[in-house]
């Protein structure tokens, strides 16, 4: 039996990100693909054939998130309680600090594609290949932009072999770990904007991260109507098609 060493896969991936390729990689809730430069991030999302009204997603762990949010103390506490207290994923969007290195090597077009509205979307606690990678990352201060690995509008794939060959062809490596923990929630993570407590995405671990919410914090967020009537989860998928920065 092979046992699965997330460390080495990690720095296989992290090699690969900070040598200009793409990577195909495992997280809690599906498979992803990453990369940290504008060509990668041109290739994922031509590749996916994704519309220019959403934004990129930063995997990042809690001391980037930490550096990179502008958030008040109570708003902190929310985002650490859902993604390390009740240890689960999230995508937190809330407003960024234009002076960390992330921002201020990001090219005019990777950062008009990475934020809106003063915003940005980190990816939190998203397992622990997804963690270690992170924890790389803010190592050697390689950037990771990464997008569902799938073709726009065909649902989240929660095993590699579920991939589009098209979107799997354009990964310079390939992270096998099987069938991903969230898989029967049928849906990619939860997104919530922290600076308006609007939820973007009904995700995993959704109606837990409403829990949490409202017992610890008094918030209140959408009851999850199910997967017939809303299957992807998206309450604000177009939000953002008209805004112009």
């Amino acid at each position: 039996m092979q046992r699965i060493d997330t460390k080495a896969d990690a720095k296989r991936a992290i090699d690969i990100v900070t040598s200009g390729g793409i990577v195909l990689f495992p997280h809690d809730c599906g498979y992803g693909i990453v990369g940290g430069t504008e060509e990668t991030t041109n290739t994922i999302f031509n590749t996916k054939q994704r519309g220019g009204h959403k934004r990129n997603t930063l995997v990042c762990d809690l001391e980037t998130q930490r550096e990179l949010h502008n958030v008040d103390q109570r708003t902190q506490d929310m985002i650490e309680t859902i993604a390390f207290e009740h240890d689960l994923p999230i995508a937190a969007i809330a407003p960024y600090n234009p002076d960390h290195p992330f921002i201020k090597n990001l090219s005019p077009e990777l950062l008009k594609g990475s934020t809106a509205l003063g915003r940005i979307n980190l990816f939190l606690n998203a397992g622990n290949f997804a963690n270690e990678l992170a924890a790389r990352a803010c190592e050697v201060g390689q950037i990771l932009i990464a997008s569902s690995a799938n073709l726009t509008g065909t649902g989240q794939k929660f095993r590699l072999m579920d991939v589009q060959e098209e979107v799997r062809s354009i990964a310079d490596l390939h992270i096998d770990y099987g069938l991903r923990k969230y898989h029967t929630y049928k849906r990619s993570a939860t997104i919530i904007n922290f600076a308006t407590m609007e939820v973007v995405r009904m995700g995993a671990c959704y109606e837990v991260i409403a829990d949490i919410l409202k017992r610890q914090f008094d918030v209140d967020i959408p009851a999850d109507p199910g997967l017939k009537e809303n299957p992807s989860g998206h309450l604000q998928e177009f939000a953002l098609r008209d805004i112009v920065e």
